[in-house]
């Protein structure tokens, strides 16, 4: 892990997934200060939100910590300067292509940059255009997802990109000994989300975190897409009255559309409108019938509430076992 650490400026290369309403700055710093590398996910903040979250952070941890930004957010580079003026040294930008300027205008302000790669050829290009590091995010991962599984994007990506610049892989690792496999492959380090959401210092509602406990791997599925002309971005949750509701609201609007009440963009803009919301309601409110409860496939192996300093002694200690057993 020493690359991954060393460019992270954490002891541990473990970075923390950036899950909205449940990064913010209680969560995040108990990571940086546990060793590991917390992030904040901006998700839908506003500039002066984001400062406020970061000086917040910055109040509680005088270790690194990241800030993920979604592409698409219309004040992108706003936020990327609210970034700069605090001084974060590492800028993740998620949900898309970052746009060139604002990965020059990151690097230029000296914060490092770390960008999704869901497909080699799209690695080569973020690391032309100047990604310090990169992230592979495997479909068993919670919330939006890519259609290809860690396992097969490590093999596609890793060999060719891990001797230019340090790959994080992400999606489903749940265990010290498949961060172990990962690093032995040329991952520089791991990202988990699904993992930290019962930590102790994680602000998710109690019912949120029971929903995470008793979950089981087969219960974390994508949402499905009743009718291909009418998109759905596919996002990995825990099953509940709200997904079961979704496809019966999928199939409402459609048969609106075919009887001429809905035009296709309304239509469209209907299905998408479905789940506004309804993350926090999960997360904050703790309404885990008819919220969002997204979640990777590694929600198994959450067991209880924890600290996040024995979740990563427990990872730790799992992967130097393996070594071990090994040298034995």
């Amino acid at each position: 892990m020493a690359r991954g650490a060393a460019f992270l400026g954490s002891e541990v290369a473990v970075m923390g997934g950036a899950m909205s309403w449940i990064s913010e700055r209680n969560l995040v710093a108990a990571l940086s200060n546990a060793g590991a590398f917390g992030v904040i996910a901006c998700g839908a903040m506003e500039p002066p939100r984001l400062a406020e979250e970061i000086a917040a952070t910055q109040a509680l941890t005088d270790r690194p910590f990241g800030v993920n930004l979604i592409t698409m957010h219309p004040r992108l580079d706003e936020l990327v300067q609210v970034c700069l003026d605090a001084k974060v040294g590492h800028i993740v930008f998620a949900g898309g292509i970052p746009p060139t300027p604002a990965i020059r205008k990151a690097k230029e302000g000296g914060a490092k940059v770390v960008c999704f790669a869901p497909a080699l050829a799209l690695a080569k290009k973020l690391v032309r255009s100047g990604a310090d590091a990169l992230v592979i995010e495997g479909s068993e991962a919670g919330g939006h997802i890519g259609p290809v599984s860690l396992n097969v994007l490590a093999q596609e990506i890793l060999p060719a990109m891990a001797p230019e610049v340090p790959v994080f892989v992400a999606g489903g690792i749940g265990r010290g000994e498949a961060m172990l496999s990962y690093l032995e492959m040329g991952a520089a380090g791991v990202q988990m989300g699904t993992r930290f959401v019962c930590a102790a210092e994680s602000i998710a509602h109690p019912n949120f975190k029971k929903a995470f406990i008793r979950g089981a791997a087969r219960d974390a599925l994508p949402t499905v897409q009743l009718d291909e002309r009418f998109p759905v971005i596919p996002v990995r949750a825990l099953q509940n009255e709200g997904t079961r509701r979704f496809l019966e609201h999928q199939a409402e609007v459609i048969r609106r559309h075919r009887s001429g009440e809905l035009d296709k963009a309304a239509a469209q803009l209907d299905i998408e409108h479905f789940w506004a919301g309804a993350l926090r309601r999960a997360v904050i409110d703790g309404d885990v019938e008819n919220g969002s409860l997204m979640a990777g496939q590694s929600v198994g192996m959450v067991n209880g509430e924890a600290p996040v300093a024995e979740i990563l002694a427990e990872l730790t200690a799992q992967a130097a076992a393996a070594v071990a057993a090994r040298a034995g």
